[in-house]
């Protein structure tokens, strides 16, 4: 460990279903402090909010003044919370993990916007590291452009993927919450119309969320059950394999700040089709690593045609795209954490 006590101060849920996806804090001096979820989306819920804010602003604010360092996750309620009490402390050494999208052109709720304008001012947060996905022009200097990790170097395997043949399905992906931000139904209708032009393919969703059921109905109104399977959450060991099967990773989402379901498709040789939100378009090379669409089920299809026609170009991208990922593992996240930490 690297820290004599890790303090965590958060809203806590309690008897709730564990998900296959989520995994536990390990460190062997953790400290809890549960606080209320500050939740503004209806009259009731924002009282209660309100009410609880003086008691969450103490707590935060004693908890950050027995901090060495203070970290905060952003966009968010909380983190917005955070922004504003970490002004009482600008002695102490700060990082913030902007895990939303950054770029400036991007539509925002103007909660995000407002922590962006807090986060991107020097005169609001001093002696502070900002880590942001992508390299954006109006960034001020504490901004540091940054990245995420899912994997250790004795995870990284070799791997030469290539098209299979005419007689063999191809091997499309969906990884990620299955809500509407996410465009899941817009990867099942890149299957359709795949089958439609007569191309061989199959689809595993690995996810779940409120639009099972909309995916669920197109499949059966559509009669794909043989071309799709919706597996629910899977474990990270079990997904590792179906990034290491797909041949293409089908991701239209609206918004993201790192997508680590892209970076973890490139990691095995999965082909990203996705669209250029964020910074994607940097994590591929702006097409060099994989493909930017639209959010268009047609223009998968065409992205496909092209590597039928030209499988050497598939197998060209399939590999800069492990080559580029493989080289943001655990080690060097950590490593690139202390060297923010211990200033």
């Amino acid at each position: 460990a690297n820290f004599d006590l890790v303090v965590l101060l958060a809203p806590v849920e309690k008897n709730s279903n564990i998900s296959p996806i989520e995994i536990p804090y390990e460190h062997p001096n953790l400290k809890v402090i549960a606080v209320p979820l500050l939740d503004f989306t209806g009259l009731g819920k924002s009282i209660k909010s309100f009410v609880s804010l003086p008691g969450i602003i103490f707590k935060m604010w004693m908890a950050m003044r027995a901090s060495d360092h203070i970290h905060l996750r952003c966009p968010g309620n909380m983190g917005l919370l955070g922004c504003w009490v970490q002004r009482f402390f600008p002695k102490t050494t700060k990082t913030v993990k902007y895990a939303g999208n950054w770029d400036p052109q991007s539509s925002q709720p103007f909660t995000y916007r407002l922590q962006r304008k807090m986060l991107n001012n020097p005169a609001v947060f001093k002696n502070t590291r900002v880590l942001v996905y992508g390299h954006w022009p109006d960034s001020a200097d504490h901004i540091l452009a940054f990245f995420t990790a899912s994997y250790f170097k004795k995870d990284i395997v070799p791997i030469e993927k290539k098209l299979n043949s005419p007689t063999e399905p191809l091997k499309l992906l969906f990884v990620g919450s299955l809500i509407k931000d996410k465009n899941p139904l817009l990867a099942l209708k890149s299957l359709h119309h795949l089958l439609a032009k007569n191309i061989s393919a199959h689809l595993d969703f690995c996810g779940d969320g409120d639009q099972y059921g909309i995916l669920l109905d197109y499949i059966q109104r559509h009669k794909l059950e043989g071309n799709v399977t919706l597996r629910g959450n899977v474990a990270a060991a079990e997904l590792k394999e179906f990034y290491k099967q797909a041949d293409f990773l089908v991701f239209l989402s609206e918004s993201e700040g790192w997508p680590k379901v892209v970076a973890e498709a490139m990691f095995f040789g999965c082909v990203p089709i996705t669209t250029p939100v964020s910074c994607v378009a940097e994590m591929l090379n702006h097409g060099e690593r994989g493909d930017l669409i639209g959010k268009d089920p047609t223009e998968v299809v065409g992205v496909i045609n092209t590597y039928l026609q030209d499988p050497k170009l598939f197998e060209q991208k399939s590999q800069e795209a492990m080559k580029w990922s493989n080289k943001f593992t655990l080690e060097l996240f950590e490593k690139e954490i202390k060297k923010l930490v211990y200033v």
